[in-house]
């Protein structure tokens, strides 16, 4: 154990750091994730979340030091969302358990994390390792990445990272509504629409060891993530969401209906009645949207009000706000 190490661990001696370890069948490489947290951080309590493994993970996790518990609903959010309740800490460090993240990170994570007082740290993945960040994932990522800046803001490069630091207002405040993969988004999405001070560290990312495999399928997964936003957006942003839908529906219905005008401009006639129904119909439809866009917008903002004063009512760290913060040197 390094110096450097020593006054960090002192800094942090009277705050209660949780490392969160959600695993499923992650035997080949949960012992090796227990110990590294156990060497970077001494004082974190480790919790590993066994989420109903057909392996000796839970075994193994509990003989390496940590303490570990069940969740029988199947799901990453499931797991994520009981350790959220059960957990009382400062700091939360929440990691995959299949060693692919860097563990050493953690402490640059938490410099930022303390320095600049934020509620969410993400880990950013950085590799050139082409087998442990597949072409497929990296596009998937950076596609949702990209429609989550769009609509909430851009403020991070990689919403679906497992490598995370949260503080305990960030987790008491967060509602916790996903089931799987798509928890990730969630978590994001909960910092952008509440304006939390958030900020990002690159992070080595490696591939896994050779016995364990992965549990995300790039398709189906891919697709409930992008309707995990959909969803978001239309209960965070239902104006944008809603004025999307009266723009497609009135371009459909302009392109039905100019041709009618035109016609009868020129001749006085409707031969095509149906079509100028059809087009005057999709028309209320448009506005309709755009109203229920607009009734939702003001529902939103109070629900996001009530939110964001909860969130505020929680102290940062779960400690009295005149206790000074602790520095990690």
């Amino acid at each position: 154990m390094t110096h450097e190490n020593d006054l960090a661990d002192n800094d942090l001696a009277n705050t209660d750091i949780a490392v969160l370890i959600p695993c499923y069948n992650e035997q080949a490489a949960i012992a090796k994730v227990v110990s590294s947290f156990q060497e970077q951080l001494p004082s974190a309590t480790i919790y590993v979340y066994d989420n109903n493994s057909g392996d000796r993970t839970a075994e193994i996790a509990k003989q390496s030091g940590a303490i570990v518990r069940n969740e029988s609903q199947q799901g990453k959010g499931h797991v994520v969302r009981r350790m959220f309740s059960d957990i009382e800490a400062s700091i939360y460090i929440l990691v995959d358990g299949d060693d692919t993240y860097d563990v050493a990170s953690v402490r640059s994570m938490l410099d930022a994390f303390l320095r600049e007082r934020c509620d969410l740290v993400n880990g950013r993945r950085v590799t050139e390792i082409a087998a442990a960040y597949r072409f497929g994932h990296q596009f998937g990522n950076r596609l949702l990445t990209g429609i989550v800046s769009w609509i909430f803001g851009k403020r991070c490069l990689d919403i679906l990272t497992g490598y995370r630091i949260f503080s305990r207002r960030f987790v008491k405040s967060f509602p916790a509504l996903s089931t799987g993969f798509e928890i990730e988004t969630e978590l994001t999405v909960h910092a952008l629409a509440l304006n939390m001070p958030m900020t990002e560290i690159d992070t080595p990312y490696k591939d896994r060891p050779d016995e364990s495999a992965s549990k995300l399928n790039t398709y189906r997964d891919g697709i409930r993530i992008l309707w995990t936003i959909l969803v978001l957006t239309k209960d965070e942003r239902p104006f944008f969401f809603y004025s999307i839908a009266f723009s497609v529906l009135a371009l459909f219905s302009l392109a039905l209906g100019i041709p009618v005008a035109l016609e009868f401009m020129e001749t006085g006639l409707v031969p095509r009645f149906p079509t100028a129904v059809l087009s005057a119909s999709i028309m209320v439809l448009a506005f309709l949207a755009l109203t229920t866009g607009l009734v939702l917008d003001s529902v939103a903002r109070g629900r996001r009000e009530a939110k964001r004063l909860h969130y505020l009512s929680l102290t940062w760290l779960g400690q009295d706000r005149r206790k000074p913060t602790p520095v990690l040197k």
